[in-house]
């Protein structure tokens, strides 16, 4: 059973090219299967299993959208267990995934947009940070951990552009607006040099991540997911907002503007 994981494993981070995070998830997924169904062998899997496990997952409450996930995972990697010719039939056959109620994505308006970044005050440097981090990400569309990961290297203020390095490791270009780029000039100018300087690592400095914390390192996904939820309640935006909403309001601003829909989904990296 072991090397059926790990297979799954090196398939999904080499064939399918997933970030560590989502192997991440997808591994505690099946570790949770087998702790309770016990390690049976790939061949012994059975429809049972199976639906042993989602009544488990209803009974302790989970929510339909992880337990939709969870089943995905399992779906996942029988499907692979078939490719490798490990196991003949899919256990899955039969089951069906709970339905998730359909939520309509939320999206700031532009004056909600415009009172979040204006909100932001102040020349310290983390307040210059936020503020360039924020205009950065309405301007652009980038996903979360784009913009975590996004390095000096890969803007181009001059032409207003950045280098994006997506899902699968796919490139594409994204244009930024003037007052994004205004934000990041005088981020980098006046804030980053500073935030640098905290970190003792020369090996961390060496590399050109574009968002800093206090301490000198690479900002990460849940700092710049606290960060917006901290700023959007200073505006007075009650709904709690994330990073996907800054990503679906850029969307939503394309489209309403008469943008072609494939144009706006390449520029998302869709």
């Amino acid at each position: 059973m072991q090397r059926a994981k790990e297979s799954f494993e090196l398939y999904l981070e080499l064939e399918r090219n997933l970030s560590p995070h989502t192997v991440r998830a997808y591994r505690k997924d099946l570790a949770q299967f087998y702790e309770l169904v016990g390690e049976v062998p790939p061949e012994k899997l059975s429809f049972q299993h199976v639906r042993r496990f989602l009544a488990f997952l209803s009974q302790e409450g989970c929510e339909r959208s992880t337990i939709a996930r969870k089943m995905a995972t399992l779906r996942c990697f029988f499907r692979h267990l078939i490719r490798e010719k490990r196991i003949l039939a899919d256990p899955m056959v039969g089951v069906s995934s709970p339905k998730q109620k359909k939520r309509l994505p939320r999206y700031l308006e532009e004056d909600e947009l415009e009172r979040l970044i204006e909100g932001i005050t102040g020349d310290g440097p983390l307040v210059l940070r936020d503020r360039a981090l924020l205009h950065l990400m309405a301007s652009s569309g980038m996903r979360v951990g784009e913009v975590a990961l996004l390095t000096i290297s890969q803007l181009d203020l001059e032409e207003k552009e950045v280098l994006v390095l997506g899902k699968g490791n796919k490139e594409r270009f994204v244009m930024l607006s003037r007052s994004a780029c205004e934000a990041i000039e005088r981020y980098l100018g006046e804030a980053r040099p500073r935030l640098e300087k905290n970190s003792g690592d020369k090996k961390l400095r060496a590399r050109d991540f574009l968002f800093l914390n206090r301490d000198g390192g690479c900002l990460n996904v849940r700092s710049i997911a606290r960060l917006l939820l901290k700023h959007a309640r200073s505006a007075g935006i009650d709904q709690a907002i994330s990073p996907h909403t800054l990503r679906h309001s850029f969307a939503t601003k394309l489209l309403s503007r008469g943008a072609d829909l494939r144009v706006v989904q390449e520029l998302l990296g869709h």
